[in-house]
């Protein structure tokens, strides 16, 4: 009985070490957050904008590629993606809505006067009930909508030059396509 006793903190720890060994080795990326949402419509929204008093809408970017960013001010990471979307606003094609979450106008406001406005349109979630209609686990987040307002694909987390130069504008190029 004692032997026994013995055995099944070992038995325990093999079958974990045997778990994370397969989830280890499964060729999944761990820095990809699945959704269920790609392939379907994006989420119906009409959030304030950040400027202007007017509204920002989902039926308004349908018939053009675009990418949605939810951000916040109050994000590190956000802070550092902002260089790249930068340089990607530069594209007159290209349309970036961002989207800030949870957030307040005032500090928005601050951060784009301070690092610069690539968006289109910015509009305000600050109950953050769009984006948990999106499935946004945290910010910052991309989605890339085709014209049909179907979301294509996500990228948790911020942007780094090779996820946009091997992932992202080959699909938006794909997209673009007649």
């Amino acid at each position: 009985m004692r032997k026994l006793l013995y055995g099944v903190p070992l038995l325990a720890f093999l079958v974990l070490a045997g778990y994370f060994a397969v989830a280890l080795n499964s060729g999944r990326n761990p820095s990809e957050v699945p959704t269920v949402m790609l392939g379907k419509k994006m989420p119906e929204f009409d959030l304030p904008a950040l400027a202007g008093g007017g509204k920002v809408s989902s039926a308004a970017l349908r018939g053009h590629v675009v990418l949605v960013n939810f951000f916040a001010s109050w994000c590190v990471p956000c802070r550092l993606e902002q260089p790249l979307l930068m340089r990607l606003a530069t594209d007159d094609k290209l349309t970036i809505i961002g989207i800030a979450y949870q957030d307040k106008a005032p500090a928005i406001g601050k951060l784009l006067a301070d690092l610069g406005n690539p968006y289109r349109e910015v509009a305000m979630d600050e109950g953050g009930r769009t984006g948990i209609d999106f499935g946004v686990y945290g910010v910052p987040e991309t989605y890339v909508i085709d014209r049909t307002g179907m979301i294509r694909k996500k990228f948790t987390g911020p942007l780094d030059p090779a996820k946009v130069e091997t992932v992202l504008l080959p699909l938006v190029k794909e997209l673009r396509r007649p």
